[in-house]
């Protein structure tokens, strides 16, 4: 799959297109296609996205930190584990999710993701999340959820 890559430091997304390798256990990996997308709307978070838009996606949302921390040691607590992976050839990061129905182990190549989040810190840079909140927006949404 293509490295495709939108948004820059004067546009407000990041979109990477990944092949993630399901592990399943005594069983060879399923490859699927993914993206990776990173928005300035929402700064301090990334989102996987499994799947084709024929089939259906299915999305993960987590913060970027996170994925950044994972490529060197392992983090995350809950529904979100990442993971690196260094035991073959071409390292990988290790994203585990899990849910009420089970738990997914996903890998893809520590090289794509790298490149994922350094275009997001063009967009972002880390540590300045903060001033790329709407706040009038937040309040706005805390405002109508609470009517």
């Amino acid at each position: 799959m293509s490295n495709l890559f939108s948004g820059a430091a004067d546009e407000i997304s990041v979109t990477h297109e990944v092949v993630v390798h399901v592990v399943v256990a005594d069983q060879p990996p399923i490859s699927l296609p993914a993206e990776l997308r990173y928005d300035r709307t929402d700064p301090y978070a990334v989102c996987l996205s499994l799947g084709g838009t024929s089939t259906g996606t299915v999305d993960w949302v987590f913060a970027r930190s996170l994925l950044s921390e994972g490529l060197r040691k392992p983090v995350g607590v809950g529904d979100v584990l990442v993971i690196p992976r260094r035991r073959h050839a071409r390292p990988a990061v290790r994203v585990v999710v899990r849910s009420a129905a089970g738990a997914a182990l996903l890998d893809i190549a520590a090289s794509a993701v790298t490149a994922f989040l350094k275009h997001t810190d063009l967009v972002v840079p880390p540590g300045t999340e903060h001033l790329h909140i709407d706040m009038d927006r937040v309040v706005a949404e805390l405002m109508a959820e609470s009517d």
